[in-house]
């Protein structure tokens, strides 16, 4: 099967070498739930994005999720595709470098640690392990099911996580692999089926501040809770590829989970060097992350353009069921009452679209 990708004609076709998104492509933009609260900067770095990933915004291969961030009092928005679109990346760069692209078989876990090739049990696995292999390297990735299941209300497991829990978890599982084998050309966005969690209930959230004297860390993983290590090819990562790592994130997310991984492997002491200065693991995370925060904090408030669109609800609600017919969902509206708890006309934009976004990936 090709992996190339049908390019978007006419007016919403994006350019190589546009800086800015145009009227009628904000239009639809805004047409696919994206509404006034999304920054400047936001939209500038998903069309920078889109450009080096190049997957098409406006045919849902690539697309930005608002979720309420209380700190910014706004939403903020996070760019995701589906694992077919890390998929079609990975593959398109192997053909292109001249490279091989395999996997081997995909691995599910029980809860005492003992490893099974098919998942047969009725209850969830404990974790999945997907290994990409390219051009001879492997590329081994461990998905706990605990850390990407999505929950709605009284902590009940939703949508596909309650259907589908050993596909769901292999392929959080695939794109971790993925995203290490592809670094580079993955970097800066998730799948929908990683950040299916993102919704769910959180602990207070933690702010990107430099550790005072005598204060705790705020970055600091609570006893108990340790990350896994970071392993490539049976070795944990050493401090410097830590910091390569932090200097090409893009967001402050990626740098607030290196900073933890980090601290699990005791590494935040270690020396690194960076633009040819020397300096400790730790303090340049916290400096790199606070650099990338200030980066996407706008520093106006400005609305994607003028125009409104007229019934985004409905809009959304038309995605949904064009995409439950698309993929043979014939009882759609009873599965959205059970995953949600309320019908589709009580819906809002970001429930239908995020259960569009879960068909999507499954199709």
């Amino acid at each position: 099967m090709s992996t190339d990708l049908t390019p978007t004609g006419g007016s919403l076709a994006i350019r190589p070498d546009q800086t800015k998104w145009t009227p009628e492509q904000a239009a639809a933009l805004q047409q696919g739930g994206i509404d006034n609260q999304v920054a400047p900067a936001e939209l500038s770095a998903f069309l920078h994005l889109c450009q080096r990933t190049r997957l098409d915004p406006f045919s849902r291969q690539i697309y930005l999720i608002g979720r309420w961030d209380g700190r910014q009092e706004r939403k903020v928005y996070t760019p995701q595709t589906s694992i077919d679109g890390y998929r079609v990346i990975a593959h398109r760069v192997v053909a292109t470098a001249g490279h091989t692209l395999g996997y081997e078989d995909t691995l599910w876990c029980d809860s005492s640690g003992r490893w099974y090739d098919v998942w047969l049990s009725e209850e969830p696995p404990a974790a999945a392990k997907v290994v990409v292999v390219r051009n001879g390297q492997r590329f081994p990735a461990v998905a706990k099911y605990a850390e990407y299941v999505q929950r709605g209300k009284a902590n009940k497991v939703i949508g596909l996580w309650g259907k589908m829990p050993a596909t769901m978890t292999a392929k959080c599982a695939e794109a971790l692999a993925l995203r290490m084998a592809f670094p580079h050309d993955l970097a800066g966005v998730y799948t929908a089926e990683e950040m299916a969690q993102a919704d769910n209930v959180a602990p207070e959230e933690r702010h990107l501040r430099s550790v005072q004297p005598g204060e705790p860390d705020p970055w600091a993983t609570p006893a108990g809770d340790q990350p896994e290590s970071v392993v490539v090819k049976g070795r944990s990562l050493p401090a410097q590829q830590y910091a390569d790592k932090a200097a090409l994130a893009t967001d402050q997310v990626m740098v607030k989970d290196l900073y933890r991984r980090a601290n699990g492997e005791a590494l935040l002491g270690e020396t690194v060097k960076v633009d040819r200065e020397l300096l400790e693991l730790g303090a340049y995370l916290i400096a790199r992350g606070k650099e990338l925060a200030a980066a996407a904090r706008p520093t106006a408030p400005e609305s994607v353009t003028e125009a409104e669109f007229a019934d985004p609800v409905a809009e959304a609600e038309q995605q949904l069921r064009a995409t439950a017919a698309r993929v043979g969902l014939d009882t759609l509206d009873a599965d959205f009452a059970q995953s949600y708890g309320i019908t589709i006309a009580e819906a809002g934009i970001d429930q239908l679209t995020e259960m569009t976004q879960i068909l999507g990936g499954a199709a």
